[in-house]
């Protein structure tokens, strides 16, 4: 069973390609590259990769955009500000900010699969400030303060 939200997208160009579920049971769509010109980035380089698309996300909901497994793996392909979020009062065109971590060149062409986007629910929170907060076990450990001996708090490692 699925949730669904509403989404409507624009195509900003008549060449952009719009995001695909690629199995029955996938939680994200994969998004396409929609370039001028294949665009190559050498080792270490970032880009903001245009798709040619706005959305108009549903209120409630955003849109997390993430990277795919299999360009990270196979060509050190990932996103530098993972996952990104477009708002659901956001109408500008999806860009994908990608950075090669990868040891070789890697080009993008116009409809490359480079990114997949996934529909959340969006809590609100009420905030407050306090002078004291509750105590629990674990306090204020954290960066690694459970070493790494199969979940054995161990601060020593």
């Amino acid at each position: 069973m699925h949730l669904e939200a509403r989404l409507t997208f624009k195509k900003l160009d008549p060449q952009a390609v719009l995001p695909v579920y690629m199995t029955d049971l996938a939680a994200g769509m994969d998004v396409c590259a929609l370039v001028s010109a294949p665009l190559t980035l050498v080792p270490g380089e970032r880009a903001l990769v245009p798709t040619g698309l706005a959305v108009a996300v549903e209120p409630g909901y955003e849109m997390q955009v993430r990277p795919r497994s299999g360009l990270a793996l196979r060509k050190g392909i990932t996103l530098l500000n993972s996952p990104g979020t477009i708002d659901a009062d956001y109408r500008g065109e999806i860009g994908i900010i990608v950075i090669n971590h990868g040891q070789e060149s890697v080009q993008i062409a116009s409809g490359d699969r480079i990114a997949q986007l996934i529909v959340t629910p969006v809590v609100r929170c009420h905030i407050t400030v306090a002078d004291e907060l509750s105590t629990t076990e674990r306090g204020a450990g954290g960066f690694g303060h459970t070493g790494i001996n199969g979940g054995v708090i161990d601060s020593e490692n």
